[in-house]
């Protein structure tokens, strides 16, 4: 590859605490692709748009989330692989929100909620938008459910909005939230689940299209190769990760199809 510098990153759940684990799995897959003879970058790259890292043609190496894969990314990029990972409401290469409310929330039903506050972190976003907005809208019936959305930025945010008092429900992945729950011991604790989301394609590991064929079939050798290398057992368990697994950009039309289900339901926005 010539031009521009190569990138990659891995933004979705790059928590402080794992951080040194996501670049152990680079340090790993950058080393295959090196011996395969494709130029990468020796580090991550964190911060910046992530828009414009996902659209980047030098991209070598990253996850995306499923709501603007499917909503604008899929010509800029290559499906490399979908992560599985071990935690509760993860099964195979798919995962789940789990909306939560405040532990000492006296309200234990989602219809209970309603003319409460929302905190999601983006309204881009398939697991604090997309699927929050599918779990509400049988309840909601067609009408206005919350009183007033807040937009925080992150998972993380999100969670402290509800653990704090300024939001009572919020959709978190499951993945998120597990890693919260190791990472941020007490604020999990000050959180519960009072509801779960259908199932969704989990967060697709990508390369630009533009890379093409040869280039994007080494990632993903690379990829898969570090994931089942017994030396980095630590590693994927920090992250939560059992492996990966080959998937189509058709997989993710599940993530539109709920999309859809929502509007049918007369919800189509989360309000």
């Amino acid at each position: 590859m010539n031009g521009a510098e190569p990138l990659a990153a891995l933004p979705m759940y790059d928590f402080d605490f794992i951080a040194p684990a996501h670049d152990d799995l680079w340090a790993a897959i950058a080393a295959r692709l090196e011996e395969a003879g494709v130029e990468a970058p020796k580090a991550l790259t964190r911060g910046g748009d992530l828009d414009a890292q996902w659209r980047n043609p030098r991209l070598v190496f990253g996850q995306t989330c499923g709501y603007p894969y499917v909503t604008g990314l899929k010509d800029a990029v290559a499906v490399i692989a979908a992560p599985t990972y071990a935690f509760p409401g993860c099964e195979d290469a798919s995962h789940r929100s789990f909306v939560i409310r405040r532990a000492s929330d006296p309200r234990h039903e989602l219809a209970e909620f309603r003319g409460s506050i929302a905190a999601l972190n983006g309204w881009d976003s398939n697991t604090g938008m997309n699927l929050f907005r599918a779990t509400i809208a049988p309840v909601a019936a067609g009408a206005p459910f919350f009183r007033a959305i807040v937009v925080t930025g992150s998972h993380e945010a999100s969670v402290a909005a509800v653990a704090e008092g300024r939001a009572d429900l919020a959709a978190i992945d499951c993945v998120s939230l597990a890693l919260l729950a190791r990472g941020r011991p007490a604020l999990f604790k000050r959180v519960a689940v009072v509801a779960e989301s259908p199932r969704s394609p989990s967060l697709p590991f990508i390369a630009a299209a533009d890379l093409g064929a040869r280039t994007i079939a080494a990632v993903r050798d690379a990829l898969l190769s570090a994931l089942a290398d017994p030396d980095l057992a630590e590693t994927r368990a920090a992250l939560g990760l059992k492996g990966a697994r080959l998937v189509t950009p058709a997989d993710y039309d599940r993530v539109i199809e709920i999309e859809r289900g929502a509007a049918a339901a007369a919800y189509a926005r989360l309000t």
